[in-house]
Formats: structure tokens, C-alpha cells, sequence
């Protein structure tokens, strides 16, 4: 998958591309990420890419001419038209970032990611060239570039080979496997730190058993923390009779 990122800092994004596990996306070229700064592709002497808003107030606006330059030299050399690369702007009117999300983005041979800055982009560009709207959630960031780095490492991970398990995305919170809940806790050595012992379940040897006690605390977690992913999951008809019975006996409703 081809993904091109619009942004004004694109030196943001190297040494991400070169770090932790999904490294392994970028180095085997499943995924291909390419930056792409608009100011390259403004007019003038000073390259200008924002200017004030009309209707006064303060900040600056991204111009629109810059970023349709720049997202028509990505297209020209991707190859790839809107249906095949869709273009995704980081803004907080978008819809929230989701695991399901993230998995549905990976359909495309490509994506084209815009990172806005200042007080946004210009209504017109967004109109006429924008496909779909992200965010990371209610509050405000100075650019784009955080979100797309999340959406990255995300997308990276489900990649074949990435992870060194190719069953630990399938674990983990919100994916399909654990019905969109929680994840459950989980426990490494020594066997009792601080007078604080690893729960029996785990240490049984008994597959059954543990993988009931894992989904029991999954769905007691979901309960306490996520009370809304519980109810999506019942009411998207993804928790069991059995599941209902695990969540009795952990105790409050």
C-alpha cells in the first residue's frame, strides 16, 4: 500500500519510519510512505501556504492553490486517482479513530494524508478534494502530523510479518476477536511481586481455563472502563449467552 503524506513538517516522520517494530512495514515496502511539503508547490518569493481568514479573528488559514498543486503532483506520480488513493485530512469535525477504521483504511492500493496547521485549510479545498475526515478525538493539536503518525503505526502493525506473533493484533482492544472490548490484563515474571501473586488461572496450564478467565476479565474491564464498547457489543449481538454468565459472576452489574 502507497501512502502519501501532505504536511508542512515532513521531517517529523523519518526517524518514526525507522523505529520499533513496524519498521518492518516501511523496510519490506508493504507499506510505502512519501512526504510531501505544499510549500514546494506555492507561488511568490516566500513560498507562501497560509494567509488571514476573511472575516477577520486570529490566526492563519492554509491556502487552498498550494495544497491542490501538491495533491495533483501526488496523484501525477502515484498514478493512483481518488478511488484508489483517497485523500484523509486530520481535523477535529471528522470521525473518530477506531480500530475498525484503521483495518477498513487498508482496502486502497493507496491513501493520501493531509496534515493541517494554523487554524485549518480553506473550505473550498476541503469541499472539492477532501474524501474523508479523521480525528484522534476532542481535543486540539497543532497540526495533522501526530494523527497521521497514529494512524501509521496502527495500519503498520496489522501488516504480515510486522509483529513477531502474527496472532498479537488479533488480541488486542477493540478488534474483532475480543468482540470490540478490552483487553484483558495481562501478567509476566517473577510469579509474585510485592506480595502481589500472578492469578491462578494463568498458571494452571489448562488452555480452557485460561482462555475463560481471559475472556471473564476482558468483558469486566469493558464493564468498568468502556461501559459503551459493552453495549455496542450486546446490541451488535457479539456477546454470547456464556459471555452473559461470565459478566454475573464477576461480580457488579
Amino acid at each position: 500500500m502507497r501512502v502519501d503524506i501532505i504536511t508542512l513538517f515532513p521531517e517529523l516522520f523519518p526517524a518514526f519510519l525507522l523505529a520499533g517494530v513496524t519498521r518492518r512495514a516501511f523496510e519490506s515496502g508493504q507499506l510505502k510512505v512519501k512526504t510531501w511539503n505544499p510549500r514546494e508547490y506555492a507561488v511568490g518569493n516566500y513560498k507562501r501556504v497560509d494567509d488571514r481568514s476573511f472575516g477577520g479573528g486570529p490566526g492563519m488559514v492554509m491556502l487552498a492553490e498550494p495544497l491542490a498543486a501538491c495533491l495533483q503532483a501526488v496523484r501525477a506520480e502515484s498514478g493512483l486517482d481518488r478511488a484508489q488513493a483517497p485523500l484523509v485530512y486530520f481535523s477535529p469535525v471528522g470521525q473518530v479513530l477506531t480500530q475498525s477504521l484503521v483495518e477498513s483504511s487498508g482496502q486502497t492500493p493507496g491513501v493520501v494524508l493531509l496534515c493541517g496547521r494554523y487554524e485549518g485549510i480553506d473550505q473550498r479545498f476541503i469541499e472539492t478534494c477532501v474524501d474523508q475526515q479523521i480525528s484522534l478525538g476532542d481535543f486540539v493539536l497543532s497540526g495533522g502530523e501526530i494523527a497521521a503518525l497514529a494512524w501509521l503505526d496502527a495500519l503498520a502493525r496489522l501488516q504480515p510479518g510486522v509483529l513477531n506473533d502474527e496472532q498479537s493484533h488479533l488480541q488486542d482492544s477493540f478488534t474483532a476477536a475480543l468482540s470490540g472490548l478490552l483487553d484483558c490484563p495481562h501478567y509476566t515474571r517473577p510469579e509474585v511481586w510485592q506480595d502481589l501473586a500472578v492469578p491462578a488461572a494463568l498458571l494452571s496450564g489448562h488452555h480452557a481455563q485460561i482462555a475463560t478467565w481471559r475472556r471473564q476479565q476482558s468483558l469486566a474491564l469493558t464493564r468498568q472502563a468502556r461501559p459503551d464498547l459493552l453495549e455496542k457489543a450486546r446490541e451488535s449481538g457479539l456477546l454470547t449467552p456464556a459471555d452473559e454468565q461470565l459478566l454475573a459472576k464477576s461480580g457488579k452489574p
